[in-house]
């Protein structure tokens, strides 16, 4: 069904609009649950988790804070995206092969959808809402592009 439904607002920071963005991609295999997600809260924190248990890698957590500006930036990606105009109903379901989940809340809108893992552009143009399901892909991707940006910039600038 449509899960972009309104509700109560949530109490943060009283100076900066509600805003709070999650992003979920991941899958239960055979080397357990491996997933990655991030999320930008209304305090402007940034969680990042990336669990491959592949060769024996290790659960990676990373939390830091960001600016304004870069939350505003984060804003800018999904308004320009028009993501929230999209609606999930058509596209592929979240499978065995591994399931996807965006949720954004501006305000006092919340949006959420939910897929299956999207292994390339094929599989959008190929599912029932190719134009819905590209926006999805493409905003998935920009907010990775930029999340990696701002943990490796953290990482390195970080002193030892």
């Amino acid at each position: 069904g449509h899960k972009g439904d309104t509700y109560t607002r949530l109490r943060h920071h009283p100076a900066m609009e509600d805003f709070y963005v999650r992003y979920y991609v991941g899958h239960k295999g055979k080397f357990g649950h491996e997933f990655l997600e991030f999320e930008f809260r209304p305090d402007g924190k940034l969680r990042y988790a990336n669990n491959s248990n592949y060769k024996n890698d290790k659960l990676i957590r990373k939390e830091m804070y960001v600016s304004p500006e870069v939350i505003a930036e984060v804003k800018r990606i999904i308004a320009d995206s028009e993501i929230t105009k999209e609606d999930d109903r058509e596209w592929p379901e979240a499978d065995r092969i591994g399931s996807q989940e965006l949720e954004i809340v501006t305000g006092d809108v919340h949006t959420s959808f939910t897929t299956a893992k999207i292994g390339s552009l094929l599989d959008v143009q190929s599912s029932k809402d190719p134009e819905g399901l590209r926006v999805f892909y493409y905003l998935v991707q920009d907010l990775k592009c930029l999340v990696f940006s701002l943990i490796n910039l953290h990482m390195k600038i970080k002193p030892i």
